[in-house]
């Protein structure tokens, strides 16, 4: 019998990974650079990056039951990519911690999210898998707006496999 818990967990590393890789790309550019228009749904790398961390507080609020609920749509957007790699890197430690203390029993459980229309409840497992489907969606769109700055997006697809993986990913593996 496989943990019906370790897809999460897996998942919480890679996306800690993932976001980790990405600001490493990122560390050298400054606040012109990174509020500067471009195409993706959100205008600038700045604006994608926040709103990641922003929807991943969110939602780490509601699965924890934080008690933050919609307050933390409203958080100021962090202007300096060092702070916001420093935030998210909090934010992923968090998720990691959820995930690594799950338990079967709690996939099934619910918790509520608070939205405009009023509290919705939601089974953990659905939480955790739209707050991953969530990052990777926006960190594609910051993978172009990071290609247009002319530096090279890192690659991100090379965490599961034993073939290529990337040498810093075996730092994040369980």
């Amino acid at each position: 019998m496989t943990d019906a818990t370790r897809p999460y967990r897996l998942m919480a590393l890679n996306n800690a990974w993932s976001n980790a890789r990405f600001y490493h790309a990122m560390r050298g550019m400054g606040p012109v650079e990174f509020r500067q228009k471009r195409p993706g749904f959100f205008p600038s790398l700045r604006a994608t990056m926040n709103h990641i961390l922003t929807v991943d507080l969110y939602y780490i609020d509601a699965l924890t039951g934080g008690g933050q609920g919609r307050a933390l749509r409203d958080r100021e957007e962090t202007r300096d990519v060092a702070e916001l790699a420093v935030a998210q890197a909090e934010s992923d430690a968090r998720l990691t911690a959820f995930c690594e203390a799950l338990t079967p029993e709690m996939l099934a459980e619910t918790r509520v999210t608070e939205r405009e229309s009023g509290p919705v409840p939601e089974k953990v497992e659905m939480l955790l898998l739209h707050l991953f489907q969530h990052q990777i969606h926006h960190r594609g769109q910051a993978h172009v707006q990071l290609q247009t700055t002319g530096i090279l997006p890192p690659q991100l697809d090379e965490f599961y496999l034993d073939y290529e993986r990337a040498p810093s990913a075996r730092d994040y593996l369980a």
